[in-house]
C-alpha cells in the first residue's frame, strides 16, 4: 500500500512537471508568434520620428560695459527633462591664473577652452550683470540631436577642450556654428544680405557710445580690418551668428529644406547699456591738448624758449605707443593688427632718438630728427584720406601736436641765428 502511495505520488509530480514545462514553451512559442506577426503587421518606424524631449538651442548673451564683453556672447544650450539634464557648453572660458597670461595675450597667444555648466548658474552670472539672454531652438532631428551632443562632449574631453583664440576668425561665436553645422544631416544655407561690412565696422555697432574703448581698438587695428568681409566672418559677432541662425535653412542631399533654427526667443531681457561718458571723449581731450599745446609753442617762439620738457612728455608718450603698436605689428599673433601705418606718426624712433633730440634743443642746435618728422607728418596728414587704413579722428590732434612741436623747434634755431 506504502509503495502504491508513493508511485502514485511520482506519477502526480512527473505529469505536473510535463505540464509546467509545456506551458512554458508554448508561452514563448506564442509570444514569438505575436511577435512575429507583429513586424508584419506594423511599418518598421523611423528613429528620427521616435520621442524625443530633448532641444538644443542657441543662446546669445547681450553686452556687458567692460571691453571684453562689448560683442556679447554665444552658447549651445542642452536639455534633456527625461535624464533632469540643462547644460550650458560655453567657448568663452580663459584663465587669468595661467602661467605668463598677460605676455601670451600681448602676444595673440591666448588660449580659450570650451566650458560646461548648469543652465542656473550660467544664468545666473548675466542675471547679476543686467545682461539679457535670447534663445533660438535648433530644428535638428533626433540623429543630428545626438550628433551635435557626442561632438560637444568629445570636445569637452580635458584633451580637447583648449583651442587657441582668434577674435575675428575662431571665437566664442564661431565655434558653436561650427559644430552645429558638422552635426546637421545636408547644409546650412544662410540668406546672405549685401551690402557687406568689414570687421571695423561690426566692431564700432558693438563699442557704440564708448568711445575710449573704440579709440583703443581702431588704433591698434591695420587695414585688414577694413576690408569687405564675407557673410560668414561677420558671424565672428554673436548677434550676426544669431540674425544668421534666425534665416538659416537646412538643404538635405534630396534638396529638402527645413528652417535651421525656431523663433527669437528671451528668456532674460537685458538692462540698458550706460556708455563710458561723453564729456571727455578722445577727440575732445586730444583737440584740448593740442590748443594747450599751440598756446604754450606760440608763446615759447615768443620768447625764445624751447620748452624741452613739453618735448620729453609729448614725444616719450608717442614713443610708448609706437612701441606697443611696433611690437603688434611685427611679432603678435593677432589678427588685423598687422600692418598699420599709423607706424608713420607713433613710432620707437621717438623714444630712442629723444636724448639726442633734447641735447640738440638745449644747445640751441637745429636737428635733423625734427626736419624729417616734420616731413613725414606733414605728407600722412595731407594723404591721410587715401590711405588704405581707417584711421580714429582723435588722432589728428595728436599728430598736430608732434607736428607744431617739430616746426617750433626749427624756427627758433633759425631765430636763434639769426
Amino acid at each position: 500500500m506504502l509503495n502504491s502511495t508513493i508511485l502514485l505520488k511520482f506519477v502526480s509530480v512527473f505529469f505536473l512537471s510535463i505540464t509546467l514545462v509545456m506551458n512554458i514553451y508554448i508561452n514563448r512559442l506564442f509570444l514569438l508568434l505575436l511577435l512575429l506577426t507583429t513586424c508584419l503587421v506594423v511599418p518598421a518606424q523611423n528613429p528620427d520620428n521616435e520621442s524625443d524631449s530633448t532641444r538644443i538651442s542657441l543662446l546669445t548673451c547681450t553686452p556687458g560695459t567692460e571691453i571684453y564683453a562689448l560683442f556679447g556672447h554665444t552658447a549651445i544650450r542642452y536639455e534633456d527633462p527625461l535624464k533632469g539634464m540643462d547644460i550650458v557648453f560655453n567657448y568663452g572660458l580663459f584663465n587669468f591664473g595661467a602661467p605668463n597670461f598677460i605676455w601670451r595675450f600681448v602676444k595673440g597667444e591666448t588660449d580659450y577652452e570650451l566650458g560646461a555648466d548648469q543652465y542656473k548658474r550660467f544664468i545666473r552670472g548675466y542675471l547679476q550683470e543686467g545682461r539679457g539672454v535670447y534663445q533660438q531652438t535648433l530644428n535638428l532631428t533626433k540623429a543630428e540631436k545626438d550628433k551635435l551632443y557626442q561632438l560637444l562632449v568629445t570636445n569637452y574631453h580635458p584633451e580637447n577642450r583648449v583651442y587657441r583664440y582668434s577674435f575675428f576668425y575662431d571665437n566664442c561665436s564661431t565655434r558653436p556654428r561650427d559644430k552645429v553645422e558638422k552635426s546637421v544631416n545636408g547644409n546650412v544655407a544662410y540668406a546672405e544680405e549685401t551690402p557687406r561690412k568689414s570687421f571695423r565696422d561690426i566692431v564700432h555697432e558693438c563699442s557704440k557710445g564708448f568711445y575710449w574703448d573704440q579709440f583703443g581698438m581702431d588704433f591698434l587695428l591695420g587695414p585688414e580690418a577694413d576690408r569687405m568681409i564675407t557673410y560668414r566672418e561677420e558671424m565672428f559677432a554673436p548677434f550676426y551668428l544669431m540674425w544668421a541662425f534666425d534665416k538659416a535653412q537646412i538643404v538635405d542631399q534630396e534638396g529638402n529644406s527645413r528652417p535651421l533654427a525656431g523663433d527669437i526667443s528671451v528668456l532674460e531681457e537685458p538692462v540698458l547699456l550706460e556708455s563710458s561718458g561723453t564729456l571727455f571723449t578722445p577727440l575732445r581731450t586730444f583737440l584740448l591738448l593740442f590748443i594747450l599745446i599751440s598756446g604754450v609753442t606760440i608763446y615759447g617762439i615768443k620768447k625764445k624758449k624751447s620748452l624741452w620738457g613739453i618735448d620729453l612728455l609729448l614725444f616719450a608718450g608717442a614713443g610708448l605707443a609706437g612701441c606697443i603698436i611696433f611690437f603688434l605689428s611685427f611679432f603678435s599673433e593677432h589678427p588685423a593688427v598687422s600692418p598699420n601705418y599709423l607706424l608713420a606718426i607713433f613710432h620707437p624712433l621717438h623714444l630712442l632718438a629723444l636724448p639726442f633730440v633734447l641735447y640738440k634743443e638745449s644747445k640751441g642746435k637745429n636737428g635733423i630728427y625734427h626736419r624729417l618728422n616734420l616731413v613725414v607728418l606733414t605728407l600722412f596728414i595731407v594723404l591721410w584720406p587715401v590711405i588704405p587704413q581707417y584711421f580714429n579722428p582723435a588722432v589728428l590732434p595728436l599728430a598736430l601736436c608732434l607736428l607744431i612741436r617739430s616746426a617750433s623747434n626749427i624756427i627758433l634755431t633759425y631765430k636763434k641765428k639769426a
